[in-house]
Formats: structure tokens, sequence, C-alpha cells
């Protein structure tokens, strides 16, 4: 650590803070919360949160954000003591700047007490429950966007409605409860990358209330609000590093930073419950009539080719996406991936030119100051893989249109999950199907089409089609075969013409 600072990052030492850190524009002890968000990621610190501290620097409100973990208690233990209080700080190349985060106004831990979240979720003052729980946090399956009535926490939150353990639980008690007093609903803002997310997850939220109480689900429809929504920035996990560098912007020592990009972006469908909402249009937001274009784009091209830079470039040896973007061959693999495959089934937003999107990108992905390791971005592929690459692939064997570049984001795929890089060493699997696929694969051996036919098969993935398409299956196991004989980056290397 580069400061010989004491002292923790608190609202007792705000006025410690050195020269050139930005702090909160507004007064923090006037401000009520009318936000719960569930899953207090560092996505959501450097996203939403900003967005949110942005607006109450220039038009105060009673929008403090109340933050949920849905898990563990790690990230309240870390923030209660400074207050709420955390740096963020931004990285572009060699330029770093630091601000403080004001509007997290308190943090609470749903197993502890999964009633006090359910009780903030009903209080009248909160209007907005937002999520950024990732894929695997909606309890669905993948494959049809449908709840999963069999998953552990679902069947637990059904039969313990006054103890949820789920997100859908706990937003469902919560609307129970607000019917209950004669409140409004307040509108529920999911800010993962799911497709159509507003409107998967009021179906998900439909789902479970009509399993326990048919006309909840009704009073639901009638009167809630689920707006989609398409966020972006490129938040890494936090590491002692930014422990470190935040340390030594500010003077203090800082428990809970995150580090993001320059770059921002949030696209929202202008859909609240009796219009409630932050302005956040005036800091930068998009309110739109329909997200759908902006989603659309972003899910195919940035997270799209996230996830297959990730499996390539991790079983390559890279570390970072940077890493992986510098190398040459997994750079032209990408371009490729981007021109040849992806943009031209997907629909461009209006205003948008989506090469000159995906030159942005490329600019993105190779900031050398955002280290978002390829491990990070390999987690939980079985919940991803469906809207990432799967969709884009059925749009193109729909037209008849070869997927060479995408199949090998799917073999990459297959053989992360398998356990074992190129070296021989094992790789720390994270994802919630891990076991069952990985003895899927044991079972077929190590032939690559033994293993792309037992893959393929599981239909909380694939559903039932691609196992069935001739093409995709053909597509999917020459590129594991090649993958298996030349390695990662001279699979990546083939000639697109």
């Amino acid at each position: 650590m580069t400061t010989t600072a004491t002292q923790r990052l608190s609202p007792a030492t705000l006025g410690k803070i050195r020269p050139g850190v930005a702090l909160p524009g507004y007064d923090r002890t006037q401000l009520r919360p009318g936000i719960v968000h569930l899953g207090l990621g560092a996505f959501a610190r450097a996203h939403l949160a900003e967005y949110t501290d942005d607006l109450l620097a220039r038009q105060p409100g009673d929008w403090g954000i109340i933050g949920v973990s849905l898990k563990r208690p790690d990230q309240r233990d870390r923030l209660a003591p400074q207050g709420g209080l955390y740096t963020a700080v931004q990285r572009d190349g060699a330029q770093v700047s630091a601000r403080i985060i004001g509007c997290l106004r308190a943090v609470l831990v749903a197993p502890e007490d999964p009633g006090a979240v359910v009780a903030a979720m009903a209080d009248p003052a909160c209007h907005i429950v937002s999520l950024t729980v990732t894929e695997k946090g909606y309890c669905h399956d993948p494959a049809t966007g449908r709840l999963d009535p069999g998953h552990p926490d679902i069947l637990h939150d059904l039969a313990h409605p006054d103890a949820p353990r789920s997100a859908i639980g706990l937003i469902t008690a919560a609307l129970a409860r607000r019917r209950q007093a004669g409140r409004p609903p307040f509108t529920v803002l999911c800010c993962d990358n799911l497709p159509h997310n507003g409107a998967l997850l009021a179906g998900l939220v439909a789902d479970f209330a009509g399993r326990a109480d048919p006309a909840l689900a009704a009073w639901i429809a009638a009167h809630g609000a689920f707006p989609s929504t398409m966020v972006d920035r490129i938040v890494p996990a936090a590491t002692d590093a930014d422990l470190a560098a935040a340390a030594a912007l500010t003077g203090l020592a800082d428990a809970a930073p995150v580090s993001h990009e320059p770059f921002r972006q949030w696209v929202i469908e202008d859909r609240f419950v009796s219009g409630r909402r932050p302005a956040w249009e005036s800091v930068g937001a998009q309110l739109v009539a329909d997200v759908a274009p902006y989603e659309h784009m972003k899910l195919r091209l940035l997270n799209g080719a996230h996830s297959a830079l990730a499996y390539l470039g991790y079983l390559a040896g890279h570390e970072t996406i940077a890493d992986t973007i510098a190398d040459p061959c997994l750079a032209r693999y990408v371009a490729h991936l981007w021109r040849d495959e992806i943009i031209p089934v997907v629909p461009a937003p209006p205003g948008v030119v989506l090469a000159d999107y995906a030159d942005q990108l490329r600019a993105r992905f190779a900031n050398t100051a955002i280290r978002h390791r390829t491990w990070q971005i390999a987690m939980d592929g079985s919940q991803k893989l469906p809207q990432r690459l799967l969709s884009t692939i059925r749009e193109r064997l729909a037209r008849g249109l070869p997927i060479p570049a995408l199949a090998l984001a799917v073999a990459a795929w297959i053989r992360y999950v398998g356990g074992t890089d190129e070296a021989g060493q094992p790789i720390d699997v994270r994802d919630p199907m891990a076991g069952e696929l990985q003895t899927l694969l044991r079972q077929a051996g190590p032939d690559p089409e033994a293993q792309v036919h037992a893959m393929i098969g599981v239909r909380a993935v694939f559903g039932t089609d691609l196992a069935q398409s001739e093409s995709f299956v053909a597509a999917i196991t020459e590129a594991a075969r090649r993958l298996k004989a030349l390695g990662a980056r001279q699979a990546a290397s083939f000639d697109p013409t």
C-alpha cells in the first residue's frame, strides 16, 4: 500500500481525503432511500449507484439506495464501517481518477434477516427494486426463460414465504405485503444481461406468485411494472491492487473500492409505476420506448465476444481480456466473429453503425488498465451461452449461414468446463451445472465427437432443437476436433474466407 493513512474511509474522515478526489455533491444526512437493490456486487456500485450519485448532485431527491446481499455478509461487513461510502476508481490506460460514491445508505444480508429485506421493499418510501444478481440468480431455465419449479430456492420459498431465499421469492413476498397494506407496487428494474430482461422477470414473478396466490399474480400483472434495461460498463472483480490504488488516491483505507472503465451506458424502458423514478436521463441514461435493439446489440456483440474470448483466451494461457485481444490470432478471430458472423444478423439500433460499435468494443477490450480476467467472464457459462452465443447461432442456421467462429467459441466452452486446460492443469470451473457437465464429459471419454454429442444433449443449455440440427452438430464437432488438435490460438487462426 502506497499510503501512510491508518484511518478508514468513513463519513467522519471525508474531510481528510486527498485533493482531486470527487466527493458526493449533496447532503448525505438528508438522503432517504427510495431504491432497494438486490445483488450489491461491483457492477451495481460502479453503474447504477454512480448514475444515481451524479443525479443527486444535480437534482436532490429521495433516491438513496439500500443494498441487499443475497448470499454472504462480506459486502455488508466491508461497507457498514464506512457508512456505505466507497471509492470508484476510473482507469483509462495510464490515467486514473477517483471519486467517493455516497448514495448507498444501508446494506442488508438476506440470509441473516429476510424479513428485514422484505420490509425494506414493502416500505412505502421504496419506489424501485433493482437487481444485478447474474443470470443464475433468476432460478430459471436459460434455454426457455421459464421459472425452474424444481430449483431448491424456489421450492424453499414456496414452502416458506415468510423467509424467502431467492430474488424472485423476496420480490413476490414484498409485493404481497404491499397489496395487503393497500399500497401500490414498486417498479422492478432488472439490470442483468438477459434478453428482454423486464418481460422475463415479470414472467418469473407471475409464475411464482401464481403458484402461491393467483389473486396476487393478477394484481401484479394489473398494477406492476417491469421495464427492460440494457446496462454496459466493464467492471472487473476487485483485487488487492485495487484496494492499494484506492488508498493511494484518497489517503484513506477503503475495504470496498470498485474499478471501472470510462465508458458507461444505460438504456431504460420508460415504464414505471405511477411514473415515479429518478431523472437518470439528465446524467446520461437513455429513457426509451423499446430497449430491445440496444439489448440485442450489446448481448450479441459485447457479451458474445466477451464469452468467446474468455474461453479461448483462458485456454491459450491469457489472464485478461486485454491480454487476449493483444494476441494477433485471437484479435483476428474476434474481428471475424463480429464482422462476418454476428453483425449480419443483428439489427442496428437507431443511429448506431454496428461496425463502429465493434471498433469501440475492440478499444475497450484493449484497455490494459482494466484487468478483466478471462476466468471471471468464463463463470456460469451454462447460464450465459443461450443468450450470448446460441441465439446468434440459431439465427444464422435458420438462414443457412455458416458458424465456424461461433462454433469454436462453443467448443472452447465445452473444453473449458471439462476442468483441464491445454497444459493439463486443473481449471477452477465456477458454474451451477459444473458437476453434471463434467460427469457427462467423463462418461463420453476423450473423443471430441462423443463429448460434443454428450454436451449438446443438455436441454437446459441447448434446448431441444440444436441437437437435431445436422449443421450445428457438424460445426461444433469440427470445431472441437480442431481445438484439440491445434490448441486455442491456432484453432482461432482459421482463414475466414
